[in-house]
């Protein structure tokens, strides 16, 4: 699923670490991001969280922010602060790069959803500009992108990338504190018992799920 490991040791401000999560309505933004509140406040730290949505329930912008750890006054991550950015989807993930500070780290799906607008005479969706974007945004030793096709292949189901991109990120360091026990932890915690072995499975295919670009 991956061409190489990707070991990032990403350097977060001291007192915390702050993580915007990106995607579209119905890729599960929302749950990965308690997900990873949950893990936090497993581990004793202090959190805050806040979420934006767009327009549409389904296909709309869904926007998360975490605020993990000492000195997270705000829910909000200001721009150029982001300690990692976790996106499902590409051209979101260029719409929100914005936040990721510079040194911070980008852990991307690289499966688009295209919007109805560019199925209907809109703006066409061309993915190798947006992923052509983001190599060119963020430095290779700080750019992860996980196989999503590939993810959905041995899951059998797209419904738990949102977890397999929270695995990607915890394996390169990209959520400080956090680690893969802590996240399964909030995922026995939160997730409903019949999707719970699913979402464990997502949680560790995450891990060998990471593409260096």
């Amino acid at each position: 699923m991956s061409e190489k490991n990707l070991a990032v040791s990403p350097s977060a401000p001291q007192g915390g670490v702050s993580v915007v999560l990106a995607g579209v309505g119905g890729q599960g933004i929302v749950l990965a991001s308690k997900l990873l509140a949950r893990a936090a406040m497993g581990r004793g730290l202090h959190v805050r969280t806040a979420e934006t949505i767009g327009m549409a329930q389904r296909g709309g912008s869904v926007t998360s922010h975490v605020r993990i750890g000492d000195g997270a006054s705000s829910p909000l991550v200001g721009a150029g602060r982001a300690d990692a950015l976790v996106a499902l989807e590409p051209a979101e993930a260029a719409r929100q790069l914005p936040f990721l500070r510079p040194g911070g780290v980008l852990v991307t799906s690289d499966a688009p959803v295209v919007p109805v607008s560019a199925m209907t005479g809109g703006p066409a969706y061309d993915l190798p500009a947006i992923m052509g974007y983001l190599r060119a945004s963020v430095a290779p030793d700080r750019l992860v992108v996980v196989d999503a096709a590939a993810a959905e292949g041995t899951l059998g189901t797209a419904r738990a990338l949102n977890v397999v991109l929270l695995g990607a990120a915890v394996s390169v360091g990209a959520l400080g504190p956090i680690g893969r026990e802590d996240l399964l932890t909030a995922v026995r915690a939160s997730v409903p018992e019949r999707f719970r072995e699913l979402d464990e499975r997502a949680l560790d295919l995450g891990s060998a799920a990471t593409a260096k670009e």
